[in-house]
């Protein structure tokens, strides 16, 4: 007998509300976590989706039940047609985010309230210039710091993600944390995550637990707040009493948060990942470009995700290379 399950709901009962989609592979940064030393392989331009494909695969998904859209890269703000993204995106009855790394978006704020973004996700992993132009391969500090600044005057509604790596930006934690005493944006520290071609080592990653207890160091108990996690938040959140803005952590690693994970990712060309951590992927652009319905394909994809991190459901399975490393470099999956 068939069921009215949405297509876009699990074998473990998760609903899929959110989409990612990554609007290009390239990126005006270099950060070393994201992308590989020696570059990546370019998709082809005409593999890429156009605006009217994102459009139109984006439509698909939030007719099934998506109320979310978030927009990434690569950088998503280097594409030429970004505004008519934007727009088309914006008629669709959804929440519409971006996440960028505030190089260029002094040039969108307008389009930005045009299209009713209000929350914006910015990406700055040291507060420190020599160390930014280091992990970047870039000198751009200056002007990301301005933009925040900028976004904050407008009104949006700001987080930056921050990710830890021991011995890089471990001794910073506290310095972010001071950021919001007179901002009011969210500083979200982020595990370490191994993908391909990012040299990744559990010894460099900071956990969760290891940036409470540096907290601890500075902050008493009583000043350090617990806030109320929002439903399928990745993060858990916290404030420092009587600052304006917020922290939180993203403890994918040791703490997982797949039980109420309601998230899945379409790449730049068109290819559908069940999760951040999957090594398999589902060609939804070429089925397009054919005529052909992509809902049997989502609906397949969904239902062959795993209840933990693409399978990798121990820090032991996590720790073999031969197991992420089969996955693609992070500026290709979107972050």
């Amino acid at each position: 007998m068939k069921t009215n399950k949405s297509i876009l709901t699990d074998t473990f009962g998760r609903e899929h509300t959110y989409l990612r989609i990554s609007l290009t592979e390239r990126c005006n940064l270099r950060c070393s976590y994201c992308m590989p030393e020696e570059g990546i392989f370019l998709s082809p331009k005409s593999h890429i989706m156009t605006y009217n494909e994102v459009y139109t695969i984006a439509k698909t998904f939030v007719d099934k039940g998506v109320t979310k859209i978030r927009l990434t890269g690569g950088e998503p703000l280097i594409r030429k047609d970004i505004p008519i993204i934007l727009k088309k995106l914006a008629s669709l009855p959804v929440e519409l985010t971006i996440t960028t790394n505030a190089v260029l978006v002094d040039r969108f704020i307008a389009t930005f309230k045009t299209c009713g973004i209000k929350n914006i996700n910015l990406s700055l992993d040291t507060l420190d210039k020599k160390k930014f132009n280091h992990i970047t391969r870039r000198n751009y500090f200056e002007k990301v710091f301005e933009n925040i600044q900028l976004l904050v005057k407008n009104g949006f509604t700001v987080k930056i993600n921050t990710v830890l790596i021991k011995g890089f930006n471990d001794n910073e934690i506290v310095d972010f944390i001071a950021l919001t005493k007179d901002l009011p944006i969210s500083i979200r520290f982020i595990e370490f995550m191994p993908f391909d071609g990012n040299n990744w080592n559990i010894s460099k990653m900071v956990s969760y637990n290891e940036v409470m207890q540096q907290l601890s160091v500075f902050y008493s108990d009583e000043r350090i707040e617990k806030l109320q996690d929002a439903s399928n938040d990745t993060a858990k959140n916290y404030r420092i009493y009587g600052f304006k803005g917020t922290f939180a952590i993203i403890s994918s690693v040791t703490s997982p948060f797949c039980d109420s994970c309601n998230r899945l990712r379409l790449t730049a060309n068109g290819r559908l990942k069940n999760c951040l951590f999957s090594s398999t992927e589902s060609d939804l652009l070429t089925l397009l470009r054919a005529g052909k319905s992509i809902e049997p394909i989502i609906e397949k994809a969904v239902n062959a995700k795993f209840k933990v991190r693409g399978g990798m459901d121990t820090l032991k399975k996590l720790q073999q290379p031969k197991l992420h490393s089969q996955n693609r470099s992070m500026i290709t999956i979107g972050g």
